[in-house]
């Protein structure tokens, strides 16, 4: 009996991965058809990933996404460290209730985030207008500022474990030797979080440039991610163009994530190691 519901669990496992990827193994397969259809076969060909670099509106939605990824995953690292170091001086009764609003982005959807994003920003600029006399409208930095913000929740989540991990007699150690809190920050403190602090941009770039429901809301109609640009051209003809930049897209955010695993599974036996 138990080996029949081992066969079946197995079974059921395969099934799942190939439902899963065998989409994605066809999209990745068909980016390199000499032919434009997405059904059959013509030959082996690079035509398209040429065609894909010289797609003047798709190349300016690269250089967008990549653009605002880098700088929320930047800006949000920075606050969502000093965040984390706050979070962790606080006592605990005050900390766990901020943790958990902390932690509502993260398990929110993100229709209610962006459509609550999108209708801020509307607001806010209708009563700056009213006060002002200046227009504003969505665009690159409404962009922006909602990806810092769903990101800096993510750096605080790696970066909390690592401060908890770490002595606290160091910090006092080295305030007692003569450093003020800066340098004991950035000799003591940054040392020994850099790790959650790299796991936690890493995370965050993978987040930001795999994003397309609150870029959807917040970028207004004057600024375009990829993941909207390709939105946009699957409700005309599909063209393989969009294979090739899926088949890009999907190695980047695979190799992202093979690193964010790679280093976690190399702490996890550094402090094995320590234990020992």
């Amino acid at each position: 009996m138990r080996k029949n519901n081992s066969l079946f669990n197995r079974f059921f496992m395969v099934l799942t991965f190939v439902f899963l990827y065998a989409p994605i193994a066809l999209l990745i397969i068909f980016s390199f058809n000499a032919g434009s259809s997405n059904t059959v076969w013509k030959g082996f060909s690079l035509e398209w990933y040429g065609k894909l670099f010289s797609n003047r509106i798709i190349m300016q939605s690269v250089y967008t996404t990549l653009l605002v990824s880098v700088l929320a995953t930047v800006i949000a690292t920075v606050a969502g460290t000093f965040a984390a170091i706050g979070f962790f001086a606080m006592r605990r009764k005050i900390r766990d209730p901020l943790m958990t609003v902390n932690n509502i982005p993260m398990m929110n959807a993100d229709i209610v985030t962006g459509v609550s994003l999108c209708l801020f920003f509307v607001a806010f600029f209708g009563l700056f207008q009213k006060v002002t006399g200046t227009r504003l409208t969505l665009g690159f930095g409404t962009l922006l500022i909602a990806h810092i913000g769903f990101n800096i929740p993510y750096v605080i989540l790696s970066v909390g474990p690592k401060l908890r991990q770490m002595d606290k007699n160091l910090i006092d150690a080295a305030m007692d030797l003569g450093c003020i809190w800066m340098q004991a920050f950035w000799k003591v403190i940054l040392p020994e979080i850099k790790p959650g602090i790299v796991s936690g941009a890493l995370t965050a770039f993978t987040m930001s440039i795999d994003d397309f429901v609150i870029s959807y809301f917040t970028a207004g109609s004057s600024a375009s991610t990829l993941a909207m640009t390709i939105y946009g051209m699957t409700k005309k003809r599909v063209s393989p163009q969009i294979n090739a930049i899926s088949t890009l897209l999907f190695v980047t955010v695979l190799v992202l994530l093979a690193i964010v695993n790679i280093r976690e599974a190399r702490q996890e036996r550094l402090a094995a190691k320590k234990h020992i």
